[in-house]
């Protein structure tokens, strides 16, 4: 734990609030999810060092709390412990107690959950953890109903008393333990064997009964998807394309997706994906978007076109917020009830609908006795197209406006800069799959949002909400992600202050999370201090840092011919090459990553302007080739390096086709450019 500056207690006394320990401390909190216990009577804290500083003052061990504002037992334990004035008294008389938004703090709950799952064999939120007042764990669980929470509290104030020496051996013995944990593995090259075995590793634990991959619950294993994806497009995998087939029409048809208004929930309770944990979140909705996108363009399935268009439109819709980003999440309650929003009744069916429809719709949405759900109701499916979409375009549109008539979710309404770097990326591919510019535009501004607030003095923060731009400091995927938003918007549009912004955040990056392995920390240099650097290869609901990384630095070495950045990128890869090797369900992005340097890097450079211009980028934003990068301007144009010395052919718009800005001959038809492109004609 970093020295902590005390706040003086006149300085308390002069701002009209209680002295130390006194009062609950989040009504100024930026985050939605710390707003929600505003209230509460137990005398919360945000992190600091000053919730630190007063654990040392009154030698009393901290509470710290770790969830999210969509998290529905993050909920319950608030109701029956937080909310609670028994609870609180005895958390506020034997604790300093910490509230912390894992989403506004991912390296904070990195480094607890890391406790929690070693301490206890798992994690999740909310997470619950007692700490020393040097911050080392000491006893870590997860959601404690009220009568073993109060028990807990009691064991842990007892034990802090009586052995105290115990206590503290025990936070050092764990803290170093988990130190040792983190240590990297040795790097091992993800070459052409390696993925080729992550896919046969995959296809052992593939569910062909119901797709995915595992048991229950199941989450999207979108950046799985995604590797597969890219890896059939590289090598005609015929294995790869059935699994990511079949897991993205299981999902869409499911009732893991909002089959009136669009948009995933966050997990499927069950192994079929019929009952969802009804949260949906940006990041979830990003991936998922990209992924349809590119299964539309790879095979030109109708449903993932009409996917990836519903869940644009969610994105815009439901999450847009006027400020030009997009918001963290909708809650998985409403009114304290999981599900109440979008579950339905035969009977409520026929409400909206009259009998008849209301049955035909029971029928096609798999409504009916005794239910999916809770008391009778289901949630929607859709496991085959209706027989008449005129028919069922006004009946959904009916429903879906019967059910915004409902009491609706909360929404979180933080700007998160990974995530929104996510919807970025995924709001150009959807531009290119549905040619909707609309799309681009949306994205554009969401980039111009993040680059003129969430940059301060040259350095990326994590979060900001109704303008405030919060404290905490952007993490690895952070700084990966958005460069990667804007290397897809520079693609897209030709303009090179998206490429300059990029180069500028990956500088900043370099400097800060690399690890003496070639691999990247999560947290800066200049972070704050934890009792471990969180450090972690592996992908939990997005790409993690080092993957994030690795991919925008591949993509700018692509666009630039750096062999600088093009070596980062591939040390990083090879840094999680054991982990890709050994559990590829949790290094997907690592593989979809190395699927595109094995692939390439393959530059087109596309020269000149007018309709056949358009025609050969449309042909190269196209392309299933996941090692393609494109730029499109005019020749020699200042600050598009692939243009330089790319001449118009006979006065003509020209294409170039290259590996390492070496060039095949030009071609002028965008059909002799798809002929390359499609065979992988180059040399």
């Amino acid at each position: 734990m970093a020295a902590a500056g005390e706040r003086g207690e006149d300085d308390d006394a002069a701002r009209g609030m209680p002295r130390w320990g006194m009062s609950n401390r989040l009504a100024d909190a930026l985050s939605p999810y710390l707003q929600q216990h505003r209230d509460n009577p137990v005398h919360w804290w945000e992190w600091s060092n000053d919730a630190f500083a007063e654990a040392r003052r009154r030698d009393v061990p901290v509470l710290l709390s770790v969830g999210y504002a969509a998290c529905h037992w993050c909920h319950v334990m608030a109701h029956e412990s937080f909310e609670d004035a028994q609870v609180a008294a005895v958390i506020n008389e034997n604790f300093v107690a910490i509230k912390v938004d894992r989403e506004e703090r991912p390296d904070v709950d990195a480094a607890y959950l890391a406790a929690t799952t070693a301490m206890t064999g798992r994690g999740g939120w909310p997470m619950t953890v007692f700490l020393t007042p040097d911050g080392k764990p000491i006893q870590a669980g997860t959601y404690y109903p009220r009568p073993a929470f109060l028990q807990l509290l009691g064991a842990v104030a007892q034990a802090w008393h009586e052995r105290r020496d115990e206590v503290l051996a025990q936070g050092d013995s764990v803290a170093t333990q988990l130190i040792e944990m983190v240590r990297r593995p040795d790097a091992v090259e993800v070459d052409e064997v390696a993925v080729d075995a992550a896919v046969t590793d995959l296809a052992r634990q593939f569910d062909r009964e119901w797709a995915g991959f595992g048991d229950a619950p199941k989450f999207p294993p979108s950046m799985v998807l995604e590797f597969l994806l890219r890896h059939h497009a590289r090598t005609g995998d015929a294995t790869a394309l059935v699994m990511t087939e079949r897991t993205l029409e299981a999902m869409a048809r499911g009732g893991i997706y909002d089959q009136l208004a669009g948009g995933f929930a966050r997990y499927s309770v069950d192994a079929r994906w019929v009952v969802p944990h009804f949260e949906k979140m940006l990041y979830d909705n990003a991936l998922l978007l990209r992924v349809y996108a590119h299964w539309y363009r790879a095979t030109g399935n109708p449903l993932a076109r009409r996917i990836a268009r519903d869940t644009a439109d969610f994105l815009i819709t439901d999450l847009g917020l006027a400020d030009g980003g997009f918001a963290a999440a909708l809650d998985a309650d409403t009114d304290g009830v999981e599900g109440l929003t979008y579950v339905w009744s035969p009977a409520e069916l026929a409400d909206v609908l009259g009998e008849d429809d209301g049955a035909s719709a029971a029928a096609l949405l798999r409504v009916g006795e005794p239910g999916t759900f809770e008391h009778g109701r289901s949630t929607l499916q859709l496991p085959t197209d209706p027989d008449d979409e005129r028919w069922w375009g006004p009946v959904r549109a009916k429903l879906h406006a019967a059910r915004a008539a409902r009491p609706q979710p909360a929404r979180d309404d933080k700007i998160v800069t990974s995530w929104n770097a996510l919807t970025i990326t995924a709001l150009v591919e959807a531009w290119i799959a549905l040619e909707d510019p609309a799309l681009l535009a949306r994205a554009m501004v969401c980039a111009d949002y993040l680059l003129s607030r969430h940059i301060v003095d040259g350095r990326l923060r994590r979060v900001s909400r109704d303008g405030r731009i919060g404290p905490a400091a952007g993490v690895a995927d952070d700084y990966g992600n958005l460069a990667e938003a804007l290397l897809k918007l520079h693609q897209a549009t030709s303009d090179p202050r998206w490429l300059t912004a990029a180069e500028a955040l990956l500088e900043v990056a370099l400097a800060q999370f690399a690890a003496p392995d070639g691999g990247f920390h999560d947290t800066g240099r200049d972070a704050e201090s934890l009792y471990l650097r969180p450090d972690s290869a592996t992908d939990n609901a997005e790409p993690s840092g080092q993957a994030a990384l690795a991919g925008a630095l591949l993509t700018f070495g692509a666009l630039t011919g750096s062999p600088r950045h093009l070596d980062a990128a591939r040390t990083a890869i090879n840094a999680a090459g054991e982990l890709a090797r050994k559990a590829p369900r949790f290094a997907g992005w690592t593989l979809a990553v190395a699927e595109a340097l094995l692939a390439g890097p393959i530059q087109v450079a596309v020269v000149g302007d007018g309709p056949r211009a358009d025609a050969l980028a449309s042909v190269a934003r196209w392309s299933t080739s996941p090692g393609l990068v494109l730029a499109v301007g005019a020749p020699d144009t200042p600050g598009l390096p692939l243009l330089a010395e790319r001449p118009l052919i006979a006065e003509a718009p020209a294409a170039y086709v290259c590996r390492g800005f070496v060039c095949e001959a030009p071609v002028t038809e965008a059909g002799e450019l798809r002929n390359i492109l499609d065979h992988n004609r180059i040399d």
